[in-house]
């Protein structure tokens, strides 16, 4: 009896805890989104809080006042994540099965050659040039989807950890005896037994898209390639530097009743809202793959 209190007490502590924990997890999100719709002068006069005065959408209109443009740049996001982030899977377990694999000749010289990838790169302006002068991606969509497309080696290597630790290598050896050759063992075999691990690499590839704006800042210089990220740092660019430049009379007339507060507020969620619905979807996955796929180097 003194042990089951004593249990009951630890779990109710321990949940207490947890709830609390996940509170100050939520609670910046929270404000976030309560101060994208607070009122302009409400926000600069009383600061963040959970229960504003005054509350307005100012900061939404400014943003969705040209809608056709945040529709395109959302939807240019959309089409480069599910492509890319599909795309990236293929290639690289398709990289990371046979790295798996014990009886794969030369398996320790490969592995090296994809771990040395995370010591050392090409910089930033030998990349620029290959992309803008040979592979001719300036202004394209391209731009979008083949810098992060090209593989990442911490993300082959979980993948690969994963798919020795976790798939049994009699299901494969029993395969290969009924006739599979190894795209079929790879497609059929490994793939389904490792979805908590395609799940994570997804999401970690997913995002990473998602939240790119560095490569849309050095390629893209036309509007209709930008992405909402993109297109995001740019009106907050261009906000900053109304409100800078006090010599801009007619500009600051015009900048005037721009909510330069709750917009940045406002930037922040419309960026970061798909992000957080997705993610409930796929956190069991992602945490299980994480677990596991890292267990072993």
């Amino acid at each position: 009896m003194i042990q089951s209190n004593d249990n009951r007490i630890f779990q109710i502590v321990a949940h207490v805890v947890l709830a609390l924990f996940s509170f100050l997890a939520i609670f910046p999100f929270i404000l976030l989104i309560i101060s994208s719709i607070t009122e302009e002068n409400t926000l600069a006069i009383y600061g963040y809080t959970i229960f504003p005065k005054q509350l307005s959408g100012e900061a939404y209109a400014y943003l969705f006042k040209e809608g056709n443009q945040i529709v395109h740049a959302y939807g240019v996001t959309i089409m480069i994540t599910i492509i890319g982030t599909f795309a990236g899977l293929i290639i690289m377990s398709m990289l990371a099965y046979p790295l798996s694999r014990r009886d794969l000749p030369g398996r320790k010289g490969f592995t090296f050659f994809v771990f040395f990838t995370m010591l050392f790169n090409g910089g930033l302006v030998p990349t620029y040039l290959l992309y803008t002068n040979y592979l001719n991606i300036k202004n394209t969509y391209w731009a979008l989807l083949i810098p992060i497309l090209l593989v990442s080696a911490w993300y082959v290597l979980l993948m690969r950890t994963y798919f020795a630790t976790n798939v049994p290598t009699p299901v494969i050896e029993s395969a290969q005896i009924d006739g599979a050759g190894e795209f079929r063992i790879y497609w059929q075999i490994i793939i389904p037994m490792s979805r908590p691990i395609i799940a994570t690499v997804a999401l970690f590839v997913g995002i990473a898209y998602w939240n790119d704006w560095y490569n849309g800042m050095i390629f893209i210089t036309k509007p209709q390639y930008y992405s909402i990220q993109n297109l995001l740092t740019r009106m907050m660019n261009d906000i900053q530097f109304l409100q800078n430049n006090s010599s801009l009379s007619a500009a600051l007339a015009g900048t005037a009743a721009i909510p330069s507060i709750s917009v940045r507020m406002a930037i922040a969620v419309t960026g970061v809202l798909p992000i957080m619905i997705i993610y409930p979807f796929v956190q069991n996955n992602f945490v299980k793959g994480i677990a596991v796929g890292a267990v072993k180097g």
